[in-house]
């Protein structure tokens, strides 16, 4: 239900992960202790990019305007194998056209996840008036242009459940992916790595205010080796975009984290992936007292204000809208009808003999309309009739069809772990090469299977190969599982010396 701006007085933005609020007030955003219910409240919250399904649908031009959202629904069930028997929330926005097709980003949510994540807020506030897909969450930078749409950005945001990377072209969503990284995770794996757990205040503590560039030596090294395996996964991710979307390169990227800017992460991020990069944190000009606000709080603001004023301008998730107003009620035509017919027994006295011929008036027109709805309720419950009985039939198809969607289904689902998890080896081919070039050693043949690689190479010199593998198995310690040469002998034909080494990745 849309909602007159000049009615709302506050917006308050609600994220249900960390059970945080904030109020925006007077261009001023401050943190709320309790929610409260108040129509004069925009409630706004976000679904994380873990919570839903991304993809892009590409729709013939000459396809009617009225028939495209089914059209996309089709294809969404169609392309992702998703099960005919659930009914799924599917929402979209049109991004850049090709030459051929227009083009829609389409977010797809399953109902139970969102009917999960919001009571908490729901007992307190009664409705949630917008609810935002997180990547859809920068497009307010854009509008509020504190970045030009010109060029590709990429967004990198780390938040308590999920930590994700959303690329914008030209001011326009592109695409977003989630990597297994949340500040939870990290949390985790550091405790991990250093094989016990760790306090965890004290852990965040230090990566927000010494980062990267902390003077304890322990936290630095492991901090290091960590960031390193979280940027190997955000390469591949860059090095699929520009592959997928055909991009020359990306302009900038932004990194951030719902704690604080973590200190040397840009840096970090500019020298490994070779992109300018710059902390994630804008200047909204909303005020506030607090040293550091999520960013995700000024953007669902932000967001509130531009949906006021054009509904089109992002994706709303929400299935909580608030109540119509009173007089558009049922209860309240009620209500409004008992008060009137009340008003209307205290002035019946006077006027018994005109409210006498206004009620034989008024029940021969009930009469008339109670033989017309007769007729037409007889007309609807033969259709009814005919419709159960094509339901039946078509029941009995959709199970037969199930089973082939989901032969479908466990295809697909082979396919996209294929695809999307499938492990780029291509930089460490080029590293081996150089290695494998710089001790003089050469390579007569390669054979892969899975993550298993077999070189065969030969050298002039023994003690080359020796030193190779040495060099290999102390550089790429965290990328190996196993590496061996099972002989190194002597070819008395070339005066050369020749082995089989293996290798395998984690």
């Amino acid at each position: 239900m849309s909602v007159k701006k000049s009615k709302i007085s506050s917006i308050v933005s609600v994220n249900p992960y960390a059970q945080k609020q904030y109020a925006l007030k007077d261009k001023k955003l401050k943190p709320l202790k309790k929610l409260t219910y108040n129509g004069g409240n925009y409630v706004t919250s976000y679904l994380s990019n873990r919570d839903m399904i991304t993809t892009t649908i590409e729709i013939s031009f000459s396809l009617e305007e009225e028939d495209i959202e089914d059209m996309l629904e089709t294809q969404v069930y169609e392309e992702l194998g998703l099960d005919q028997g659930n009914e799924y929330i599917i929402k979209n926005i049109e991004g850049e056209p090709t030459a051929d097709n227009r083009v829609y980003h389409v977010f797809i949510i399953e109902p139970e996840v969102i009917e999960e994540l919001y009571p908490p807020t729901l007992k307190e506030t009664k409705y949630i008036d917008l609810i935002i897909p997180a990547p859809l969450l920068y497009q307010p930078i854009y509008q509020k242009e504190l970045l030009y749409r010109t060029g590709v950005h990429c967004f990198i945001y780390f938040t308590i459940n999920d930590a994700f990377i959303t690329f914008y072209k030209d001011g326009d969503y592109l695409y977003s992916k989630s990597i297994e990284y949340s500040l939870e995770n990290i949390y985790d794996k550091y405790c991990e790595i250093v094989g016990e757990a760790i306090d965890k205040e004290n852990f965040f503590k230090i990566l927000e205010v010494e980062g990267l560039k902390t003077m304890h030596a322990d936290y630095q090294q492991n901090f290091m080796k960590l960031f390193g395996e979280i940027f190997i996964s955000i390469n591949d991710i860059v090095i699929y975009v520009k592959r997928a979307y055909e991009l020359e390169t990306i302009d900038q990227m932004f990194v951030g984290s719902a704690r604080g800017p973590i200190i040397g992460l840009d840096e970090y991020s500019e020298n490994y992936l070779g992109l300018k990069s710059s902390e994630l944190n804008f200047d909204f000009d909303m005020g506030g007292d607090e040293w550091y606000i999520d960013q995700f709080q000024y953007l669902m603001s932000l967001a509130s204000l531009e949906y006021l004023d054009n509904e089109a301008s992002t994706v709303n998730l929400t299935l909580f809208e608030r109540p119509p107003e009173f007089y558009k009620r049922t209860s309240g035509q009620f209500i409004i009808s008992i008060v009137s017919a009340t008003m209307l027994g205290i002035s019946y006295p006077l006027y018994f003999l005109l409210g006498s011929y206004t009620n034989d008036a008024h029940n021969f027109i009930l009469q008339q309309e109670e033989a017309d709805l007769t007729g037409e309720a007889n007309k609807y419950k033969k259709i009814l009739s005919t419709k159960k009985s094509e339901i039946d039939v078509l029941d009995k198809k959709v199970d037969k069809l199930t089973l082939i969607y989901k032969g479908k289904e466990k295809t697909i689902t082979s396919i996209y772990d294929k695809k999307v998890h499938y492990r780029l080896k291509s930089e460490l081919y080029y590293k081996f090469a150089s290695d494998i070039e710089s001790f003089n050693v050469n390579v007569s043949e390669v054979t892969s299977n899975n993550d298993h690689f077999i070189f065969s190479i030969f050298s002039e010199d023994n003690k080359q190969i020796t030193s190779l593998i040495q060099h290999i198995s102390e550089r790429y310690f965290n990328d190996i599982s196993y590496i061996d040469i099972d002989t190194i002998s002597m070819d008395e034909n070339t005066s050369t010396y020749k082995g089989v080494l293996k290798v395998n990745l984690k």
